[in-house]
């Protein structure tokens, strides 16, 4: 566990992956260390994805260099609607490796303009079941292939020529350590992640469906992988930054609506 700790520590990005109720899934992360346990603070618009991590077991992961690592075990899930622990313990740390907080919470100006952006939901790694190592991903091609082991997420690095969205599509893959993947028909999740150098645009690609034996058959998919996105012009950045805020002042809505308000 202390490896792990130290490369999520250093790290610029992460991912997290679990078992939602319709399947195995993940999403790229902002590594972050609250006091040596490894943490997530998710802006509120990702408020469904926090809602369907019901088994609360969930993976962590480090592919972006060398050593790739997995942490999968327990999180626990705590609402900071106010966002004062995020501020209190890990606004400075992502601030650093993400520059869209710098430019929303770097003063105390920034934070009261931009108070939707503070709102987060805190996850973190509280029992480790297992760590395994990982290849480092090469954001052309390879991708995280996420599927159900018990109640527990298991994640491995794959590769494939080409990654085709078509439904029913199949597509061969290889486990980047050289292993076979074994399928049994299970249900199969496998995404990539590439940012712009801004991190305006970080954006995720995934196919999903059912994989058996070394290949994955494709029910659903979105995007595709690309070696770095180019950054957004003008308007482009304009209305990234209204969706974010719409996205992000919804899921608070939601989130206080449940807790009857209270912060």
């Amino acid at each position: 566990m202390h490896d792990f700790v130290t490369v999520w520590r250093r790290s610029t990005t992460g991912e997290l992956c679990w078992l939602a109720p319709d399947g195995p899934t993940g999403i790229p992360v902002v590594p972050l260390d609250w006091d040596g346990t490894p943490c997530v603070a998710l802006p509120l618009a990702h408020l469904d994805a926090v809602d369907s991590m019901a088994s609360r077991r969930a993976a962590l992961s480090v592919t972006g260099g060398e050593p790739g690592l997995v942490a999968i075990g327990r999180v626990d899930v705590h609402f900071d609607l106010g966002g004062e622990r995020f501020v209190e313990h890990l606004l400075e740390q992502e601030i650093i490796k993400h520059p869209p907080t710098r430019l929303r919470a770097d003063s105390l100006m920034a934070r009261r303009e931009n108070r939707w952006w503070l709102a987060r939901v805190l996850i973190t790694l509280t029992a480790v079941d297992e760590v395994r190592p990982l290849p480092a991903r090469s954001p052309g091609g390879d991708a995280l292939l996420v599927r159900p082991a018990g109640t527990a997420p298991r994640v491995d690095l794959v590769t494939a020529p080409s990654w085709p969205g078509e439904h029913e599509a199949n597509v061969e893959l290889w486990r980047r350590d050289g292993g076979s993947l074994l399928g049994e028909g299970e249900a199969a999740f496998a995404f990539g992640h590439q940012h712009s150098p801004d991190f305006e645009r970080w954006e995720r690609w995934y196919r999903a469906g059912t994989v058996r034996e070394e290949t994955l058959t494709v029910r659903t998919g979105e995007g595709a992988p690309e070696e770095e996105p180019a950054p957004f012009g003008f308007l482009g950045r304009y209305r990234n930054h209204k969706e974010v805020v719409r996205a992000c002042r919804a899921g608070i809505a939601v989130a206080e609506a449940r807790s009857g308000g209270a912060r």
